[in-house]
């Protein structure tokens, strides 16, 4: 799952949607957060588990695995924040709009306690509002390029948007399938936090 999916299931607790947005660069035990934040960077952690053993989303992976290898999570990743974005209203009743600036506020809010990587991200996922662009594919292909810069290896990420076209149906049915079983999981994952 990636940043959209990560604020989703965080619902409305604002140190959990801190914590989660933060946990990739937080390396071992979180000992400098708040209780909250902790749990977020936890919820993250259970969030990533789940998926990546997940039947459904391996089942996508498996049709990346061959071209883009270990870079296939990643693109899921993507790839399921873009079906996240197209169908919010299936899923949130507050508009996707509202939502994103009201996750870019927090974060601006709290800027002084996020870790340099994510003060540096921040300010383009403002600008190019990403939450909201990840629900056309244009924001998904701009997303993958993107990443395709960043890695230290030739990804091949970029070319992925095509396996999004080819396939956009299977990825969209397993999709929807996979975020009702995760949504559930979280539900009960945050009763035990």
């Amino acid at each position: 799952m990636n940043i959209l999916a990560h604020a989703y299931l965080s619902a409305d607790d604002e140190e959990i949607k801190i914590g989660n947005f933060i946990a990739d660069g937080i390396h071992g035990h979180p000992l400098d957060f708040s209780p909250g934040i902790i749990k977020g960077i936890v919820l993250h952690r259970a969030i990533d588990a789940f998926t990546d053993v997940h039947p459904v989303f391996r089942q996508g992976t498996k049709r990346l695995h061959p071209v883009y290898h270990h870079y296939a999570s990643v693109i899921m990743d993507i790839f399921y924040d873009h079906f996240l974005a197209k169908n919010w209203h299936r899923y949130h009743t507050t508009p996707l709009e509202e939502f994103a600036a009201g996750f870019y506020s927090l974060l601006q809010d709290n800027y002084d306690i996020l870790p340099p990587r994510n003060q540096s991200m921040l300010p383009h996922m403002i600008a190019h509002n990403w939450l909201v662009n990840y629900a056309k594919p244009e924001g998904v292909a701009r997303t993958l390029s993107q990443l395709d810069r960043r890695t230290k290896y030739d990804s091949g990420m970029a070319n992925a948007i095509n396996e999004l076209e080819e396939y956009y149906n299977e990825y969209e049915e397993e999709f929807h399938t996979f975020f009702t079983e995760i949504s559930a999981f979280v539900k009960e994952k945050k009763k035990a936090l």
